[in-house]
């Protein structure tokens, strides 16, 4: 591997690391990074897991360690999220990308005016930890986001954040601490049936995910001492780019 990759990875992993753990679409910084690295695209969608997982497992350890991760919460709302996930992943061969892609950026638009018009719903929220168990309301909104990553990884952290702030009542840095531990929880799973399927390559998985756990652990920092207010704009600038890149704009 050259110089020249090597800081391409590493650079790249700790844009995705600090991108992933305020608001998400951090793949789609890490996908074209791999596949310049010379990877074709499955394995570089399996050894982009690598990456994942060490970075949610950095940021939703900082988040625990500065106490603000409802671990109750994560759980519960990260087995809806999984199961949802395997069985998007299933139906996922039926559906063309160019519809796909058309339908998530006009959700991320939806999105983006709650952000834009309902700012103290995402600064302020309604909760700092679940008391009782998710309700049916709750699970079917995790379990209707875990298809959509079982569908397509990149953007997922998005509308779990918007399923954390709306549909729960987190606030955007305890939702953020949320968002990443059941993201962990399922790329695991996902992690594991790449690797079984000789589709991850562990010495790139590995380069990128030490820039993007110190891009995590950064992000997470930030997130506690800037706040909401900042983490919200922030959010409103990955969507923007989010969203015009599912449209093709770029």
């Amino acid at each position: 591997m050259s110089f020249g990759v090597f800081l391409l990875l590493i650079v790249a992993g700790f844009v995705a690391g600090f991108v992933n753990t305020l608001a998400g679409s951090g793949s789609l910084i890490t996908l074209p990074a791999l596949m310049l690295a010379g990877l074709p695209a499955n394995v570089a969608n399996g050894t982009n897991r690598v990456s994942i997982l060490l970075q949610c497992l950095t940021s939703a350890g900082e988040f625990r360690r500065l106490k603000v991760l409802d671990l109750k919460g994560s759980f519960y709302l990260g087995v809806p999220a999984t199961l949802g996930a395997i069985a998007g992943a299933q139906i996922a061969v039926s559906v063309p990308e160019d519809i796909m892609r058309k339908a998530i950026a006009l959700v991320m638009l939806i999105m983006l005016g709650s952000i834009l018009l309902k700012p103290e719903q995402w600064i302020k929220g309604k909760i700092q930890k679940m008391e009782k168990n998710p309700g049916w309301r709750e699970l079917l909104i995790f379990f209707a986001i875990g298809v959509y990553g079982g569908f397509i990884q990149a953007g997922v952290g998005i509308f779990l954040l918007a399923g954390l702030v709306l549909g729960v009542g987190y606030d955007l840095v305890r939702a953020n601490a949320v968002k990443m531990t059941i993201v962990l929880i399922y790329t695991v799973a996902a992690l594991l049936i790449f690797a079984g399927n000789n589709q991850v390559e562990w010495k790139s998985g590995l380069i990128l995910a030490f820039g993007s756990i110190i891009g995590a652990w950064v992000a997470t920092h930030f997130s506690i001492e800037w706040g909401a207010v900042w983490v919200r704009r922030f959010l409103i600038l990955i969507v923007l780019i989010s969203v015009i890149h599912l449209l093709g704009l770029i």
